[in-house]
């Protein structure tokens, strides 16, 4: 086993690889070298604005080769980077940096955080600065990204894990080493940023997009010859939506792993993706971003298992009641608890305290069930759960109806306050073409039990969903009741 710090497997692969590519983001490429010598002077100024082994460094940069330098520059001080939209209100990222309390802000207006360092969006450290390799140094906590959970505050999920590799081991992911990963989604998103981080750690060039487009992640991918990509639904439902002779102009034949996750994933769209590549490229992964437990289903098992995410391969799962915590037989839907391997601690939050069952187990809020051979079956989160007519409906299931006629972009499902069901189920759409309501309720009758068929839709231009298939239902609801 060769450990090294983030920061020592950089210089390794700049010293390895010289001038290959290790970041591509459009148009615009760095060299490993070129990569490791940015960073040391990144890490440099940073160090100047007060970063040290400890410090949280909020980075809020649009996708692009200097996000990866900032988190980079970060981890080569001992520090831990904080991903944030570069989308946030000043208010909201405000609160974020409160809780943090970061060290220094990266791709913000100096003025919204006074009394923090900040660095605005296209800010770059003097070329004079040293670039030449610092003293080595271990981030403790590797990450911090952010959610906001079921209360709508924020909080950090905060990874106990340091930031160093095993240059020896097998790479995580099914991924391989000194090859090409594609990443188009959002790089605050901990996915995207976990596999960024991932790749370049086991000498992969990293391709992201500066935003998720459907042709231009397959461009991508031929371009680059990209080995692994990962999406979420979202993608992959708008690259299915392409014209079959665009979607057919490109060549995917380098693609060996195709990983999806982050939401649920319709069955009639991973049927498709399977058709189209073939079940042994398909990997999808059901976990949080507290990562006790992990369930990973490939394409070809996931045919014998139709809509399974999979079996627990990291740490254990359980479905138990969401109020007596009682333990629930094969096929019951409840809530899913998990413990991590040996029960020991994967994060730490800040500005939140975890779910727990009385004897530990932790739970994300989703709900799901598990067949008698240990499958788990997702149905959707607690939270979102719409109680109409006295009848338990997951939006997720009829979201996956919705999605399935050809007009639809995105979608979401919400209840909405009903004197006469208690909640009404409201679907809002974001559409390409226009539908008529009426052929859409024929459409969803073919699909959907009648009770769960939304009593009135809402049809929009705009984003329903982020490019990471992420939905905030309480602020549609919200928005409509108030």
């Amino acid at each position: 086993m060769v450990t090294l710090s983030y920061s020592r497997a950089i210089s390794e692969h700049a010293r390895r690889h010289g001038d290959r590519p290790a970041i591509t983001c459009g148009d615009r490429s760095v060299s490993w070298v070129e990569l490791d010598e940015r960073t040391n002077r990144l890490a440099r100024a940073f160090a100047a604005l007060g970063v040290e082994r400890g410090s949280l460094v909020t980075i809020g940069l649009p996708n692009s080769i200097e996000f990866v330098e900032a988190a980079i520059a970060t981890w080569k001080l001992g520090g831990t980077p904080q991903p944030v939209s570069n989308r946030l209100p000043d208010r909201e990222r405000q609160a974020i940096v409160d809780l943090a309390d970061s060290v220094l802000v990266v791709g913000a207006d100096p003025a919204a955080h006074p009394g923090r360092a900040t660095l605005p969006i296209g800010w770059a450290p003097d070329p004079s600065i040293d670039g030449s390799p610092l003293d080595d140094a271990i981030s403790e906590r590797w990450k911090a990204p952010t959610s906001g959970g079921s209360t709508g505050r924020p909080k950090l999920i905060v990874a106990v894990d340091p930031g160093v590799v095993d240059t020896e081991a097998t790479p995580p992911y099914q991924m391989g080493r000194d090859g090409v990963v594609c990443v188009p989604g959002p790089l605050y998103h901990n996915a995207p940023f976990g596999f960024t981080a991932t790749g370049l750690m086991h000498g992969n060039h990293v391709v992201i997009l500066p935003k998720f487009d459907a042709e231009a992640t397959l461009a991508a991918v031929e371009a680059h010859a990209a080995e692994l990509i990962l999406l979420v639904p979202t993608m992959m439902q708008r690259i299915t939506r392409l014209p079959d002779d665009v979607r057919e102009r490109y060549d995917l034949s380098s693609l060996n792993v195709v990983w999806h996750m982050a939401s649920p994933c319709p069955p009639w769209l991973k049927e498709t993706w399977i058709d189209w590549l073939g079940g042994e490229k398909i990997y999808e992964l059901y976990a949080g971003t507290e990562a006790q437990a992990v369930t990973i289903v490939r394409g070809d098992e996931w045919l014998v298992k139709p809509g399974t995410v999979g079996r627990p391969v990291i740490g254990e799962m359980r479905i138990q009641h969401p109020d007596t915590f009682e333990l629930l037989p094969p096929g019951e839907i409840g809530e899913v608890f998990m413990r991590a391997p040996a029960n020991r601690r994967t994060y730490e939050y800040v500005g939140a305290e975890p779910r727990l069952s009385p004897d530990g187990w932790e739970s994300l809020g989703d709900m799901g069930s598990m067949d008698a051979d240990g499958y788990l079956f997702l149905a959707d989160r607690r939270k979102d759960m719409i109680l109409s007519g006295g009848a338990n409906i997951y939006p997720a299931e009829i979201e996956s109806a919705i999605n399935e006629h050809h007009d639809v972009v995105s979608c979401a499902a919400i209840g909405l306050p009903d004197d006469d069901l208690g909640n009404r189920i409201h679907a809002v759409i974001q559409v390409r073409a226009p539908i008529d309501p009426d052929e859409l309720r024929t459409f969803l009758a073919e699909r959907l039990v009648r009770y769960k068929i939304p009593r009135s839709f809402e049809f929009v231009d705009d984003v329903v969903r982020d490019d990471a298939g992420k939905v905030r239902r309480t602020a549609l609801r919200d928005e409509r009741t108030t």
